[in-house]
């Protein structure tokens, strides 16, 4: 085995299996610092290449998981090097009329990205059910806003619960700054973090019956039933078109409208992303009997209300990262 930046010559089969228990917690952690999925799985490869060639250095005098929560914050730095913050449709524009046409997509490095449960979630229900909420997509759109370091110290401090000396450690800032960066942190969140939606909780029986409820109304293209099910200030949303609908009157006339091509669509649930309930939106395709990708959909709850319709359109990319078919196809009879 040759030395590349990749390689685990040298190193005991253990080392790296402990690396290994910490890839979900740090891909969350990344994913919350980039806004992107695909990103954060990019930044915890680069975290364990750079443990693996840094290993022998690693004098145990912090814990492995404080040393990679180190390494994944400066792997993430590095990658945020730039002016560019990543948003959601609602964040930098107003709500379009349902009846304005569609512009034209904007570049994929411009949107917050869905992250599948499975990438960012533990078998630990306690840690899932503590981790859902700074995984939402408001949450991880507001951090967007604050500059990278404060960004970093917001999440670990507030999220991971890391001390401040072990947050200075990480960032090689002293205590008293960290102290500093996270109260300008905390007021900038607060001016900039929506209203708190529900986390979604499969043993709720109410949550349960109204997603339920959503997927029925959806693939009947029933209309009056879908907007009964809606907030009053219910968002629709499909990054990585700007375009965004608000309101259950609005959402109707759209989906009527420019948006009547998901008519008759099929909805596959999936294990969830960002903690909410998410599925894989197949549209009819030109073949009769066929359903082509469409969108990854996550719906945000509020009490008894859907708050949002988060339509994903890149399924170039998502559909495998989501483990989704390229196609469905009506079962031969």
């Amino acid at each position: 085995m040759n030395d590349s930046p990749g390689s685990t010559a040298g190193l005991a089969p253990d080392v790296l299996a402990s690396f290994e228990t910490h890839r979900r917690e740090l891909c969350a952690y990344a994913y919350r610092m980039l806004g992107s999925s695909f990103e954060a799985e990019d930044a915890v490869q680069e975290t364990f290449t750079r443990a693996w060639k840094s290993y022998a250095s690693f004098e145990g005098r912090a814990s492995l998981r404080s040393w990679l929560y180190k390494i994944t914050t400066n792997v993430c730095l590095d990658m945020l090097d730039g002016p560019q913050r990543r948003a959601r449709p609602m964040d930098l524009s107003g709500p379009s009329r349902p009846e304005s046409p569609l512009p034209a997509p904007q570049p994929d490095y411009v949107w917050i990205e869905p992250i599948p449960n499975a990438l960012a979630f533990g078998a630990d229900p306690a840690e899932h059910a503590s981790a859902k909420d700074t995984l939402r997509l408001a949450f991880v759109a507001a951090c967007q806003h604050l500059p990278a370091t404060q960004r970093a110290i917001l999440i670990m401090r507030e999220v991971l619960r890391f001390s401040a000396s072990e947050t200075a450690e990480a960032l090689t800032m002293s205590p008293a700054s960290v102290n500093s960066a996270l109260q300008r942190a905390r007021a900038t969140m607060s001016k900039v973090q929506p209203a708190a939606t529900d986390s979604y909780d499969e043993t709720d029986e109410d949550q349960r019956r109204l997603v339920d409820n959503f997927v029925k109304a959806f693939e009947a293209y029933d209309m009056d039933t879908l907007t009964s099910l809606l907030k009053q200030d219910v968002a629709l949303s499909m990054p990585p078109i700007e375009l965004w609908i608000s309101g259950p009157e609005n959402v109707a006339a759209f989906m009527l409208g420019t948006g009547s091509a998901c008519r008759d669509s099929r909805l596959v649930r999936l294990a969830g992303a960002n903690g909410l309930p998410a599925f894989g939106h197949y549209k009819p395709g030109a073949e009769p009997g066929v359903w082509v990708p469409w969108s990854i959909t996550v719906l945000e709850l509020d009490g008894d209300t859907i708050a949002g319709l988060n339509f994903f359109l890149d399924t170039e990319k998502l559909f495998p990262l989501f483990g989704l078919a390229p196609e469905l196809r009506e079962p031969v009879s």
